[in-house]
């Protein structure tokens, strides 16, 4: 099988609309929480969350265009368009030979909700009489951010989206990461997008008793691993990232940020949107990894788990995880402690952390955690408070979505 490089990374996230930005942030430990200013939240029982701030559109697109695209996909663009410039990727001097061989596999748990609930809420304030926009159709579906990445780009090669609610753009990027492998392209644009801070989004979850609740303290709220849990909070923004044949990275003289060495997926098997006491379904999916890439559990230096910060999903994923490392000295932080939880793009920016881990030797730390929960197994190295350096030639990354779908890649430090 073909190795595969990582060139490119591009990001439009709660701490920041750029990869240095966010990166910085994350090293910091900063939180992207704050009270919500896309709607009023006043009679819901979760009034904050992660937004993307300060996001201009018009840095991307023209007017015209914007009124075309839902949020999900202007995030989309942006964080793919910045990959592509820190690729160093010039497609307009490409024959379309070469350009058949450059796909993109784009993720979303929620799609166009955004233009789903502006039109729907239309409609139903009206008299009865269907007024929906000539765009409404492709600015709802899941797979037009690939679709309109392709297009702005004149790219030819595969060309679809990925769905597994939470794990989505973890899959995606795998998906990639096997298309590259197996020969089908050159270059990949993967990553995944998310918009889904609404009305029905925040409400939903609050039904379900998903959400925190800590209204007073938002920056203090998403606290994977604490005791005091109560919950998950919502966040958006995209990540991306450009995979390559790496010969073909080589032979051009990219840079290579690290090399991805394997995509493991599994299944619960379990629950509508539980996860299994014993993580069954997560170990699985790690071990699958971990087979792929060829190494034992005692080579992988950092894991960015999925920890969304509710009271069982948290537990499981570490008991899962402590099923295959036990004692070993493998490093575990939850970036989401900082960044919320950003649905389907939630594997993308969390792979560019790790990808970032690796080739910075910086682990990020979990914040928030302040009373380890006891039901935690005592021999893992959970990271909290600060971020520290540390040798990183392997990083795992963990995701898991509503239905059962685990995914879990690896990256490795760039070694020719």
């Amino acid at each position: 099988m073909k190795r595969v490089a990582i060139t490119g990374l591009g990001a439009v996230t709660p701490l920041g609309n750029s990869v240095e930005e966010f990166w910085k942030n994350i090293v910091d430990g900063k939180s992207g929480a704050a009270p919500l200013t896309k709607f009023d939240p006043s009679k819901f029982k979760t009034t904050f969350g992660c937004e993307v701030k300060d996001f201009r559109a018009e840095d991307y697109f023209e007017k015209k265009e914007v009124r075309k695209y839902d949020l999900f996909t202007q995030y989309a663009i942006a964080a793919s368009d910045q990959a592509i410039k820190d690729a160093n990727l010039d497609f307009s001097s490409m024959s379309q030979q070469q350009r058949e061989e450059i796909g993109v596999i784009w993720a979303s748990g929620y799609g166009g909700i955004t233009t789903f609930e502006e039109q729907a809420k239309e409609f139903n304030m009206g008299d009865g009489t269907p007024r929906f926009n000539p765009f409404f159709i492709p600015k709802i579906i899941i797979d037009i951010a690939a679709g309109l990445i392709s297009i702005r780009h004149k790219l030819y090669g595969p060309n679809y989206a990925t769905v597994s609610a939470c794990a989505s753009s973890n899959t995606a990027i795998i998906s990639a990461y096997d298309a590259i492998r197996l020969g089908r392209a050159k270059v990949m644009i993967t990553g995944g997008s998310e918009a889904a801070i609404t009305p029905s989004s925040i409400g939903g979850f609050n039904a379900s008793q998903a959400l925190s609740k800590r209204n007073e303290q938002p920056q203090r709220a998403s606290r994977p691993f604490d005791k005091d849990r109560d919950g998950f909070v919502a966040g958006e923004g995209a990540g991306a990232l450009i995979l390559e044949d790496w010969d073909y990275a080589i032979a051009r003289g990219a840079r290579i940020y690290a090399e991805m060495t394997a995509g493991g997926m599994a299944a619960d098997a379990y629950h509508l949107t539980g996860t299994p006491p014993d993580g069954h379904g997560a170990a699985l999916g790690i071990k699958s990894a971990l087979r792929e890439a060829g190494i034992q559990p005692a080579e992988i230096n950092y894991i960015n788990a999925h920890a969304t910060s509710t009271p069982q999903g948290d537990l499981s994923e570490l008991r899962a995880i402590h099923s295959i490392f036990g004692d070993l000295p493998v490093s575990i932080s939850a970036t989401k402690s900082m960044t919320g939880h950003l649905l389907g793009a939630a594997g993308a920016i969390e792979s560019i952390i790790c990808v970032l881990a690796v080739q910075n030797d910086i682990i990020p730390a979990t914040i928030n955690l302040e009373n380890l929960d006891e039901q935690i197994p005592s021999d893992l190295s959970i990271i909290s408070g600060k971020s520290i350096h540390a040798k990183v030639d392997y990083a795992l990354n963990n995701t898991f979505g509503f239905g059962g779908h685990t995914a879990t890649t690896i990256f490795k430090k760039f070694t020719k």
